[in-house]
């Protein structure tokens, strides 16, 4: 494996789709950013979703490993749902086993940063940009298979045209109307970054802090919220997540209470391709994000567990 660097994450990713020119469909999980299918739109590859699975909230693999059974696939991106970190390696090999030539993506941009990861994936990307474990507001890295013969994209960019692509998929998403992509300068790829030991060091720096002030905001939040309407403690750390009948309103509720939550992530199924993924709509649906890093602090964790519990 070698280690890459790019202005983000997906620049990494952009690079690996355009290099391997595959005509050939990927398999996404349904609840992934959507700037995830939208990166694949830019390379003109093929992708179709994968619903998530009850039990774990991550991409259902028997229905994933179902479809690749019968079908050609260029590759399948796999998602850590929330940052939990668990990894399906055996399910991993036996995609190999099927089909060597399938890439296999490890998306663990909300996980906490590793530099000694285990999996049989092709490449395992990390980010740290905005809203991520360590929050430097720029920088992705990746391993990366020796064998995909990686080689970076070089593309102009413009701020307004990321702004505009921002403005036009979250419309798309709130109303549940079909995204219709037109291409732009929004991928920054040649942005200047430290030297591999630098960010390295940022990183471990970033990252003693910020799972500090996490443990801190998670503990009120445990010990303040009904346990039954919490996820399992390993889905906490990227954000405190809580899962409720009245979503909206609750929502409504915290705003006008002057705090803020947020929404991830949406099934894209329909919006960004044709289909359904029903537990991806069933959890989007009913889960709300509790803030646990630097822009929330104990004062606002308390205030917002208030609210919740006036409202749940």
């Amino acid at each position: 494996m070698q280690i890459v660097q790019a202005p983000r994450a997906l620049a990494i990713l952009y690079s690996i789709l355009i290099q391997r020119a595959d005509s050939h469909p990927w398999l996404l999980p349904a609840n992934i950013c959507p700037i995830v299918p939208i990166t694949f739109l830019k390379a003109r590859v093929p992708f179709e979703f994968v619903d998530i699975s009850a039990a774990t909230l991550h991409m259902d693999l028997e229905q994933a490993k179902g479809r690749i059974k019968t079908r050609k696939f260029g590759g399948l991106l796999y998602a850590h749902t929330y940052g939990e970190p668990s990894t399906p390696h055996d399910f991993f090999t036996s995609l190999k086993n099927l089909d060597s030539e399938l890439i296999i993506a490890d998306d663990r941009c909300l996980c906490i940063p590793d530099f000694e990861p285990v999996s049989p994936a092709d490449v395992i990307l990390y980010s740290t940009g905005y809203a991520k474990i360590v929050e430097l507001n720029f920088g992705g890295y990746a391993f990366v298979n020796g064998d995909l013969n990686y080689q970076p994209a070089h593309l102009p960019f413009n701020r307004g045209d990321h702004e505009e692509l921002e403005k036009c998929y979250k419309d798309s998403i709130e109303h549940r109307s079909i995204f219709f992509y037109r291409d732009g300068n929004w991928l920054n790829t040649d942005a200047p970054l430290p030297t591999w030991y630098d960010y390295r060091q940022k990183i471990e720096n970033g990252q003693k802090s910020s799972l500090e002030h996490r443990a801190v905001l998670n503990q009120i939040y445990t010990s303040r919220l009904p346990k039954e309407i919490q996820l399992s403690v390993s889905y906490q750390t990227w954000r405190f997540n809580i899962r409720v009948k009245d979503k909206m309103r609750i929502l409504s509720a915290i705003f006008k209470a002057g705090l803020f939550a947020s929404s991830h992530y949406a099934s894209l199924a329909g919006i960004m391709a044709e289909g359904r993924a029903p537990q991806a709509e069933m959890l989007a649906d009913k889960v709300i994000n509790l803030f646990n890093d630097h822009h929330f602090d104990e004062n606002k964790a308390r205030r917002i567990c208030e609210v919740i519990l006036e409202n749940v």
